[in-house]
């Protein structure tokens, strides 16, 4: 059995990545901060739902499995498997805390989803965006290096690309030109890992997500706000004029493409059928994105969530903000070549699972 480790476990993602893991009998250790930040209720939330038999020691909260969106008998059925996990309080930029995580759990792989999202957000926070980003980052790759671990895979943003690269995005596009500081924590981060695989022979792969939605999503990403905005009767903004094209990725399809990376690691070597991003002659090392590969209009993505909702949106129309992207779109063929996978949930079903979701949670 392999021994996981999961960072920002209590995430969005990395709370499916967690479930999913422990079902197919692998052994995760899971670790978050719980900041507050991020929602922390939701965090205690995704826990109790998608790990309901999982430990985790972390301050308690209200009882939340009203809100598991599992029925009896599929709670039943996973506690014990999910049970094998471990969430646990443990923030990345505590170095001597992850350390000693490491020399205790000699972890096979590691797959690093921890950080301070949000373009806008490290607008106004750029301080604790660098500390979360780029020195948590650092303490993570020091562990792998120290302790042996297998393989890094590690969570990169399609904001990489900036506002002036040529649609679809591809791997072997430049990414020198970012618009917003969380862009060039994720650039920076996929540069050090780089780095330590040049030097270390540290086998890491990074990989790029375009605009994650679904199940318990992320409070600062749209389909929340608007979620919860057109539930309220409030106005939505719509920045741009609703000019804005974005390739959504159901969480489904994320999580599936990470598994897929996480079973084969990048090998060191000139290999003409793997994408080893910039220097494919040497190091172990490679970029993927993820993504739908089919960019929506916001105005039409908007559409499509009403109907979902039942229930109409009240627009106010906004200018675009500083560090936004107007557009952007995911070229997966070598996620395909790779692995044979592309991400396939069209996003009129993942939005209705969504708006189902979030009825039956906020409800």
């Amino acid at each position: 059995m392999k021994t996981i480790l999961v960072t920002g476990a209590a995430g969005f993602i990395g709370s499916k990545l967690t479930a999913t893991l422990v079902e197919r009998g692998d052994r995760v250790v899971g670790v978050d901060n719980f900041d507050a930040a991020t929602d922390a209720g939701l965090k205690h939330a995704r826990v109790q739902s998608l790990m309901p038999g999982a430990e985790h020691p972390v301050m308690p909260g209200p009882d939340l499995s009203r809100h598991s969106g599992l029925d009896p008998e599929s709670r039943r059925e996973c506690t014990a498997k999910r049970a094998q996990s471990l969430i646990r309080n443990l923030d990345i930029t505590d170095k001597p805390s992850l350390d000693a995580l490491f020399a205790q759990e000699h972890f096979d792989t590691v797959v690093h989803l921890a950080a301070q999202a949000g373009v806008r957000y490290s607008a106004t926070h750029p301080y604790e965006c660098l500390q979360n980003n780029v020195t948590g980052f650092l303490n993570v790759l020091e562990a792998c290096r120290s302790h042996g671990v297998g393989h890094l895979v590690f969570a990169s943003s399609s904001s990489v690309y900036g506002a002036d690269a040529r649609t679809p995005f591809s791997e072997d596009e430049r990414a020198d030109r970012p618009v917003s500081l969380y862009s060039a924590t994720k650039r920076a981060d996929e540069l050090m890992a780089h780095a330590y695989s040049q030097l270390y022979g540290l086998q890491a792969t990074g990989l790029r997500f375009f605009t994650v939605y679904g199940p318990w999503g992320r409070p600062d990403m749209a389909p929340m706000l608007f979620a919860r905005a057109i539930m309220a009767g409030e106005p939505i903004d719509v920045f741009n004029g609703g000019d804005m094209l974005r390739d959504f990725t159901y969480i489904d399809d994320v999580v599936e493409g990470i598994v897929r990376v996480m079973d084969k690691a990048p090998a060191a070597g000139p290999d003409p059928t793997r994408h080893a991003g910039p220097d494919p002659a040497s190091a172990p090392f490679a970029i993927y994105n993820i993504g739908a590969g089919q960019p929506v209009k916001l105005l039409d993505f908007i559409a499509e969530l009403e109907q979902a909702l039942g229930r109409p949106a009240v627009k106010h129309f906004l200018p675009m903000q500083p560090g936004d992207m107007r557009a952007t779109h995911a070229d997966t063929s070598a996620l395909e070549r790779d692995f044979g996978f592309k991400p396939q949930v069209p996003l009129r079903e993942g939005l209705r699972k969504f708006a189902q979701w979030y009825k039956t949670y906020y409800g």
